[in-house]
């Protein structure tokens, strides 16, 4: 069984009605336990638990120390394109968005990773519309090896690929994937995906699967905050991580919290999330996973993510462009969204440093679990 056919299972609405009927005294007994279970983190991430914010973020902070000390991890974020063949509400690489293309070569993507080494980093995060032909397993076996002598611990997110495909790529020196189901509400999914390969959200959920099965190292997953009701999707979420951890155990996980941003083309937040209830779910996954790993990017803002740091995160992006090219020469026409966060990665670790973090520019975990 995929997660897939678990997922065609489990009730949307029921979930929001479990969530919503969350009394005091059930936030309370989740707070208690010692180890939480999945109904536990829907008390957590319930209207009732916003007033247990302070406890929840004490305890998130405890965890988060017992298991990776003050060590915080810098990644950077790579785009080798905007091309893409999908048509999203939510996305200014959207195919029907009138922004100038541009898909990097060889010595382009040298020229990024030459820049991007002068800022320090070495775990990178490569990006890419979604494109089969002119962004796909041709144009990733060229750019891997460019790419991979500058990176000590790569990840991408792009297109689903087939498990065959992702072999191939780990050989290539691939070392983790980013893969987003955007929310697991199927009429919302289908509202938002237009055209393209993306509609297909079966293709999509199985991906992590596939994953597994091809033995990455890290999964990284996360719903778009603010496409639907971000606590029902969180709580599926849930789900899909439980159900992964118990197929799936020898990769490592990661959550992220990518809310939306202005983009081209993007219309009206149908459902908005505050920074509030965005620290909330944070906290929430930390009290219900103290293994996984919780990473934030530059969508959120600089005094978002100062706080936030201290609930929970062990990875973040920063000083991060969202255009191919855009470290090596900017061209902010051709950017993904509007980044939030625009310190420079130096600025950014003196400020968390301040505040006690030991900055890392790479993947400390990999590091760890490679060591033992």
């Amino acid at each position: 069984m995929s997660f897939y056919q678990l997922w065609q299972t489990l009730d949307w609405q029921r979930f929001r009605q479990r969530i919503h009927a969350t009394t005091a005294a059930d936030v309370e007994r989740a707070l208690s336990r010692s180890q939480r279970s999945l109904d536990d983190f829907a008390a957590l991430i319930s209207p009732a638990a916003e007033d247990y914010l302070l406890p929840m973020a004490v305890e998130a902070e405890r965890l988060t120390r017992l298991r990776f000390g003050h060590v915080l991890s810098f990644y950077l974020p790579l785009y080798l394109t905007n091309l893409c063949a999908n048509d999203c509400s939510y996305c200014g690489f959207s195919m029907s968005n009138h922004i100038k293309r541009k898909v990097l070569d060889e010595a382009e993507v040298k020229a990024e990773c030459e820049a991007i080494r002068q800022m320090g980093f070495d775990s990178l995060l490569l990006v890419t519309g979604e494109h089969e032909t002119k962004a796909g397993m041709a144009y990733f076996r060229r750019m891997l090896p460019v790419v991979k002598p500058y990176a000590s611990y790569l990840a991408m997110e792009v297109q689903p690929l087939a498990c065959d495909d992702y072999r191939e790529l780990v050989a290539l020196g691939l070392d983790a994937v980013m893969v987003y189901q955007e929310t697991y509400h199927a009429a919302g999914y289908a509202a938002h995906h237009l055209r393209g390969r993306k509609q297909d959200m079966q293709w999509r959920m199985e991906t992590p699967d596939r994953l597994g099965a091809a033995g990455i190292d890290k999964i990284g997953l996360g719903v778009l905050l603010g496409l639907e009701d971000w606590r029902c999707d969180s709580l599926m979420l849930a789900h899909h991580l439980a159900y992964l951890r118990q197929h799936w155990w020898q990769s490592r996980y990661s959550i992220s919290f990518p809310r939306l941003r202005p983009c081209t083309g993007g219309g009206q937040i149908s459902h908005p999330m505050s920074d509030r209830q965005l620290i909330q779910l944070i906290c929430a996954w930390r009290l219900l996973d103290p293994e996984v790993e919780l990473s934030l990017s530059t969508r959120e803002s600089a005094a978002f993510r100062d706080g936030a740091i201290r609930c929970g995160i062990t990875q973040a992006s920063a000083g991060s462009s969202t255009q191919p090219g855009g470290y090596a020469q900017r061209q902010p026409e051709l950017e993904q969204f509007a980044i939030h966060d625009v310190r420079s990665a130096d600025e950014v670790a003196r400020k968390w440093q301040a505040q006690g973090i030991e900055i890392v520019w790479h993947d400390a975990s990999s590091h760890v679990r490679r060591a033992l």
